[in-house]
C-alpha cells in the first residue's frame, strides 16, 4: 500500500497517510502518546526510535507475546513501562473506555481485531486518531507499509525506510534463488504454531501468516491445502500423519512453559530448548513423522514472528527447507546486524534450533 505524506520530517506541517485499511489519517505533528494492542509493536518502534517505550500512552502488557527477557530489557531502558495504563490486547474484547482513559494521541490496532466502526467513531470524536496495521494476517503484503505507518506516526520516516530497504534486500536474495523451482522441488512443510500448548494437535498457519514465509522460501505449506480461507486455524493430527511432511517446524516461547510446550529464546539455555523440542517431537503421531525420524525437525521462537523481525524467520526457514540452496545464509549474523544498526533495545538469545 502506498503512503502519501505531507511533510516528511518532524516539523509543524501536518502528516497525512493511509493505514492498512485505506483510511486517511492526519496528525498535526509526530505523536508522543501512542496506545497499542500488541506488545510486539515495541520491537517495531525500537527499530526506528531511540526510546520506543517512552512513546507509549497505554499497552496491553501482554508480556507473553514479547517474552520475559525482552520485557526486562525494555523496562531497563524505560522504567515507566511497568506502570503504563492498560488496554485490551488484540486477542481480547475491545474497550473504548480503557483507551480513552489513557488519553493517547493515536491508537494503533491490529487489522482484523480491535474497535468496530462505531467504536472508531467514538474514539475519533474524542480526539484519538485510530490507525490499523498488519504484521499478522498478510505479513509480506502489509509488513513494510505497516512499519512505514509507524515511521509516519513518530516522525521517523527515514529510519523506517532504512530498515525496510535492509529487509527487502535480503528477501530478494531468497526470492531470486527459488524463482525457478517447480512444484516437485518444493518440500512439503508442516509448521505447528505454539507447539505443546495443549494435549491435542495442531495449530497451524493457513493462507497468510507464517504460511507465507514457507511458500516464499520454496516450501509447500500442507496446512494451507485445508485452511484455504484462513490465515491460521487447526488441522487434524491424522491429516498431518497422512501427508507426512518432509520438514516439521514447531514454534514456541516463554508463554508455553506452564503448559509444558516448546520453550526457547532469551532466558532459556540451549539444553532447555533441546529438551523441550525433543518432548514436542516425542508426542504420539508427531514422533511417527518421517521429518522427525530423519532429523528434519526444528524449533523457532514465536516472538520473532508477526513483527518486522520476520526476516530472521525467513532466512532460518530457507536454510531448513532448502539447505542446498541456502547453506550460505547466516541468520545469526543478520540478527547481530539488526541489533547493532537498528534496534534501540537489542534482543540477544537463541531463537531457533534443530534437534540434535
Amino acid at each position: 500500500m502506498l503512503l502519501a505524506f505531507a511533510g516528511g520530517t518532524a516539523s509543524a506541517a501536518a502528516i497525512t497517510f493511509k493505514d492498512i485499511r485505506g483510511r486517511t489519517v492526519t496528525l498535526e505533528a509526530p505523536a508522543t502518546r501512542i496506545a497499542v494492542d500488541d506488545s510486539r509493536y515495541l520491537i517495531a518502534l525500537a527499530l526506528i526510535h531511540p526510546d520506543p517505550a517512552g512513546l507509549l500512552a497505554a499497552w496491553p502488557k501482554d508480556i507473553n507475546r514479547l517474552g520475559g527477557e525482552a520485557y526486562k530489557a525494555f523496562l531497563a531502558k524505560s522504567p515507566s513501562l511497568e506502570k503504563l495504563p492498560l488496554v485490551p490486547s488484540s486477542a481480547q474484547d475491545f474497550s473504548v473506555e480503557a483507551v480513552l482513559a489513557a488519553a493517547p494521541e493515536v491508537a494503533v490496532f491490529a487489522d482484523g481485531s480491535g474497535p468496530t466502526d462505531a467504536q472508531v467513531a467514538q474514539l475519533e470524536s474524542a480526539g484519538v486518531q485510530v490507525v490499523f496495521i498488519d504484521f499478522f494476517r498478510h505479513p509480506f503484503r502489509n509488513l513494510g507499509p505497516s512499519l512505514k505507518i509507524f515511521g509516519a506516526i513518530t516522525g521517523r520516516d527515514a529510519q523506517a525506510d532504512a530498515f525496510i530497504a535492509f529487509r527487502e534486500e535480503r528477501m530478494k536474495t531468497i526470492s531470486d534463488a527459488v524463482a525457478g523451482l517447480s512444484p516437485e522441488q518444493r518440500p512439503t512443510v508442516f509448521l505447528e504454531a505454539h507447539a505443546g500448548m495443549s494435549a491435542d494437535c495442531c495449530n497451524a498457519p493457513g493462507k497468510g501468516n507464517v504460511g507465507d514465509y514457507i511458500e516464499f522460501v520454496g516450501g509447500h505449506n500442507i496446512a494451507a491445502d485445508v485452511l484455504k480461507q484462513q490465515a491460521s486455524g487447526r488441522v487434524n493430527l491424522e491429516y498431518v500423519i497422512e501427508r507426512d511432511p518432509e520438514v516439521y517446524i514447531a514454534t514456541g516461547g516463554p508463554h508455553l512453559e506452564k503448559a509444558g510446550g516448546l520453550v526457547l529464546g532469551p532466558g532459556y539455555s540451549h539444553e532447555q530448548a533441546q529438551a523441550a523440542l525433543r518432548k514436542v517431537g516425542s508426542r504420539p503421531g508427531i514422533s511417527s513423522l518421517t521429518a522427525v525420524k530423519e532429523g528434519r525437525m526444528f524449533g523457532f521462537a514465536h516472538q520473532l514472528i508477526n513483527s518486522p523481525l520476520d526476516i530472521i524467520a525467513v532466512e532460518v526457514f530457507a536454510r531448513w527447507i532448502h539447505p542446498d540452496l541456502f547453506g550460505g545464509l547466516d541468520p545469526a549474523k543478520t540478527l547481530d546486524e539488526i541489533n547493532t544498526r537498528f534496534l534501540a533495545v537489542p534482543l540477544p538469545g537463541e531463537y531457533w534450533l534443530g534437534l540434535n
